[in-house]
């Protein structure tokens, strides 16, 4: 298979996995999280390495995911003394349990392949050369096995315990009063992140994780507000961000990893700018609608309020809507144009008259 292929594969497979797991972080607000798993886990690993000796041995996936557990209940227990708040909490716990990972590595196994460098950036590049063998045959990168793995076991998690999932995360008081330990899916949920992390570490290190399982997730969550929707967009973007990131890196020669974070910070950015409903660019133009709406309001109040009366030829004339309302010339067109289009008011020479249907809506307005 394609040296190529094989990459962009193993970097489908990983940020579909963290998409999956991260899409119910961001909807319980604990999306900083996954930051400090991520590099938590690095002093799971250690300590396993340190016991077994084998850097393949399936213990260091569960040291890790014992780790991420610990990670959690640490940041919880400093939260609840009410001394701190759980974004600070979490930045006390996992520099530190990473920085004694970082000591232990440099102080006891300087000869081992367990540099903090690594596990940070990781190296897409070199998983095609890391094959799985059975029998003398030769099965693919190891990566792809154990990524395929674990998504497999992070979807059976998802199916399994789906109807908790997600009423523990939109109303866990309904999720006690029908018997669900929040507490319990809530730990559930972090050793399945625990376990994505480590997995993920060797093939994208811990950068790229944090930005797959933050950034495509959110960016599903500003396009849709249905769950089914989410975990799908989630999936899909992050897949995108994957293949796209490579492209990039490819084609500037720079660090798959660091392009993939990227890709993935740009997929957010155009979600947040251009979601048809909730994008930045939707809601100004919404809001200039609204403003246009509630201009055309006014001036069906103004010519209401002057007609018939005295002052109706001056007031009622194109010219004093700049001092009287103290519009702009060209926004008072524009709002003449858009009241006339609504068949709001007729001009005539200047001078702006109401028709019935404007009146009508004057009055409605004001009866509001």
């Amino acid at each position: 298979m394609n040296v190529a292929l094989e990459i962009q594969l193993v970097a489908v497979v990983v940020a579909v996995t963290c998409a999956l797991v991260g899409t119910f972080l961001v909807l319980r607000r604990t999306a900083l999280l996954a930051d400090a798993i991520s590099h938590s886990i690095l002093l799971g690993i250690v300590l396993a390495f340190f016991v077994v000796k084998d850097l393949s041995s399936p213990l260091l996936v569960l040291g890790a995911a014992l780790m991420g557990v610990v990670t959690v209940a640490l940041v919880e227990l400093l939260e609840r003394t009410g001394r701190v708040r759980e974004d600070a909490a979490i930045g006390l716990v996992f520099p530190f349990l990473f920085s004694i990972a970082v000591i232990l590595v440099t102080r006891f196994a300087a000869n081992v392949h367990l540099d903090a460098d690594a596990v940070l950036l990781g190296e897409l590049a070199l998983a095609p050369f890391r094959r799985l063998e059975w029998g003398g045959r030769d099965l693919g990168p190891r990566s792809l096995w154990v990524m395929g793995s674990i998504l497999l076991l992070v979807i059976g998690f998802l199916v399994a315990i789906y109807k908790e999932l997600k009423i523990t995360s939109f109303d866990p008081a309904l999720a006690l009063a029908l018997g669900i330990s929040p507490t319990l899916v809530h730990y559930l949920l972090m050793g399945v992140v625990s376990i994505t992390a480590v997995g993920a570490f060797d093939a994208v290190g811990a950068i790229l994780v944090v930005a797959l399982m933050i950034a495509p997730p959110a960016a599903a969550w500003i396009l849709s507000d249905r769950l089914p929707v989410v975990l799908a967009l989630s999936a899909l973007l992050a897949a995108v961000a994957a293949v796209a990131g490579f492209q990039v890196a490819w084609a500037l020669d720079a660090s798959i990893a660091g392009c993939m974070a990227a890709m993935a910070g740009i997929v957010f950015l155009l979600a947040l700018l251009f979601s048809p409903e909730r994008g930045v660019v939707a809601g100004g133009r919404r809001r200039a609608r609204q403003r246009m709406e509630f201009a055309g309001l006014m001036l069906t109040l103004h010519l209401l309020n002057h007609e018939g009366g005295p002052d109706a030829e001056s007031e009622c004339r194109v010219g004093h809507l700049e001092e009287h309302l103290r519009w702009e010339p060209a926004f008072a067109r524009s709002v003449i144009r858009r009241a006339r289009r609504a068949a709001w008011i007729e001009e005539t020479e200047e001078r702006l008259r109401l028709t019935e249907s404007g009146r009508r809506a004057a009055l409605d307005a004001l009866h509001v």
